[in-house]
C-alpha cells in the first residue's frame, strides 16, 4: 500500500506541474517557474514566523504572494533596466532563494523547518504522515495534492479560451479588453501553490523537472495545445511510474529517479523530433516511370 501512496503522490505533482508548465513552456517562460519554484522560500518562512504555524494553508498564502512579488520583479529588471530577461530571472530567483536559506539557517536553528526538506524532499516518507478520513487513513500530501490539482483542472477547463487567447496572441487579447497581466500573474500563483504543496513530499528539483520536462518533451512531437496537454500528462505519469519501479530496483532516490526518467522520455522525444524533421527535409525520390509510344 505504500508504493501505491509513494507512485500515486509523484503522480499527482506530476500532472499538476505537467498542465502549468505547458502554458510556461508555450509563454517561453519555463525559466520564471524555475525561479518562482525557488523564490518561494522566503514566503514558506516568514509565513511561519508570521503565523507560528506550519500548516499547508499558510505556507500556500505565503508562497503566492512571493510568486507575484517574485513575476513583479523580474519584469521590473527586465523593463527598467538594460538586463535580459534571463538574467533578470537568474539575479532575482538567486537572491531570495539565498535568503530563504539564510533565514531558515539563523532564524529557525531549532524548528522543524529546513531547507534539505525544501530543495530535496522525501517521497518514500509520505505515507508516514497521515489524516483520517471517515474510515480512512491517507497521507496529507496525497489529499493536500488531489486539492490543488483539481483547482488548477478547474480553472483550466472553465477558462480554457482565455488561456488560449492570452498565451498565443496576447496582443489580440489586449485590444479586446482582456488582462493579460491579471492571466500572467495567475499562473506564477499557481505555480507558486503547486510548488509549495509538492515541497515537503518530493523537493524542489523534482517540481521544477516536473514543470518543464514533460511540457517540453511534448511540445517536440505535437503542435496541438490539448495535444500537447495530454502527452505532458501522460509522460508526467509515465515518469512517476517508471521513475518509482527504476528506484526501487536500484535502491536509489525516488524524486531523482523520477527526474531521470523525465529525462529519458524527453531524449525519446527529442529524437523522434529528429528523425521526423529530417523525413520531412528530405526529397521525394520519383522514379520516372518508361513511357512507350
Amino acid at each position: 500500500m505504500n508504493a501505491l501512496y509513494i507512485i500515486l503522490t509523484g503522480m499527482l505533482v506530476a500532472v499538476s506541474c505537467s498542465i502549468l508548465g505547458t502554458f510556461l513552456v508555450l509563454r517561453k517562460m519555463a525559466m520564471v517557474g524555475d525561479a518562482i519554484s525557488h523564490a518561494v522560500l522566503p514566503g514558506i518562512v516568514l509565513s511561519f514566523f508570521i503565523t507560528g504555524s506550519r500548516d499547508s494553508i499558510w505556507m500556500l498564502i505565503g508562497a503566492g504572494v512571493m510568486g507575484i512579488i517574485t513575476t513583479l520583479v523580474i519584469e521590473w529588471l527586465h523593463k527598467k533596466t538594460k538586463l535580459q530577461e534571463d538574467a533578470s530571472i537568474g539575479v532575482t530567483f538567486t537572491f531570495l532563494f539565498a535568503l530563504g536559506v539564510l533565514m531558515i539557517s539563523y532564524f529557525a536553528k531549532n524548528i522543524d523547518l529546513d531547507q534539505e526538506c525544501v530543495l530535496y524532499g522525501e517521497i518514500a516518507y509520505v505515507p508516514l504522515n497521515t489524516i483520517v478520513m471517515g474510515s480512512l487513513e491517507i497521507p496529507k500530501a496525497l489529499v493536500l495534492l488531489a486539492i490543488v490539482l483539481l483547482l488548477i483542472t478547474c480553472i483550466i477547463f472553465f477558462f480554457y479560451k482565455e488561456w488560449v487567447i492570452t498565451t498565443f496572441d496576447a496582443p489580440y487579447a489586449t485590444s479586446i479588453g482582456m488582462s493579460t497581466v491579471l492571466w500572467n500573474y495567475l499562473l506564477m500563483s499557481m505555480v507558486s501553490f503547486t510548488t509549495v504543496a509538492s515541497f515537503e513530499s518530493v523537493g524542489a528539483i523534482l517540481v521544477v523537472a516536473f514543470l518543464v520536462v514533460p511540457a517540453s518533451a511534448a511540445y517536440l512531437i505535437t503542435d496541438s495545445l490539448p495535444k500537447t496537454l495530454f502527452w505532458a500528462v501522460v509522460f508526467g505519469i509515465i515518469s512517476s511510474v517508471g521513475g518509482y519501479y527504476a528506484a526501487a530496483a536500484l535502491d536509489v532516490s525516488i524524486s531523482g529517479a523520477m527526474a531521470a526518467a523525465s529525462g529519458l522520455i524527453f531524449a525519446v522525444c527529442f529524437i523522434l523530433h529528429l528523425v521526423s524533421k529530417q523525413i520531412r527535409r528530405s526529397p521525394s525520390i520519383i522514379q520516372p516511370e518508361e513511357v512507350s509510344e
